[in-house]
């Protein structure tokens, strides 16, 4: 029997693929929404390129982008990170190569409070299982 926290992953991804996610990667695709960039993935049973609108988390400093994924290893795209950590990410219009590593030992509230808050907060409200990724940007 699907607990709690599987229905409300179910309706929010469900919410998200048919509703939220089409005009925010298609607005983000020119870098029109300054707090979100686009995941460049490769689809782990299919091979073909997966893409989905995550919070802008650029450390200038070091080169490195954070993502808090909202449902943790359930999301398809960590998954996919999983089985080919060579990604691409949209920063505004320049895409980017890096290596995606999956931290499943770091405080995703944490690495939050060094991103957007309103999309930190989305995040919180809509997730089930917090989880962080780490992608080492090429350059």
């Amino acid at each position: 029997m699907p607990t709690s926290e599987d229905r409300k992953r179910r309706r929010i991804t469900a919410l998200q693929v048919k509703l939220l996610n089409p005009p925010i990667k298609a607005l983000a695709a020119y870098g029109l929404v300054p707090t979100v960039c686009l995941l460049e993935t490769t689809g782990r049973r299919s091979g073909q390129p997966r893409r989905t609108p995550v919070s802008k988390g650029l450390d200038r400093a070091t080169g490195t982008f954070w993502i808090v994924a909202e449902h943790g290893r359930k999301a398809a795209y960590v998954r996919n990170i999983e089985a080919d950590p060579r990604v691409r990410i949209r920063i505004g219009r320049r895409w980017r190569s890096g290596s995606a590593t999956v931290l499943a030992g770091e405080d995703p509230l944490a690495r939050q409070r060094h991103m957007s808050k309103l999309n930190a907060a989305a995040v919180r409200a809509m997730g089930t299982e917090l989880l962080t990724i780490r992608v080492d940007l090429d350059d």
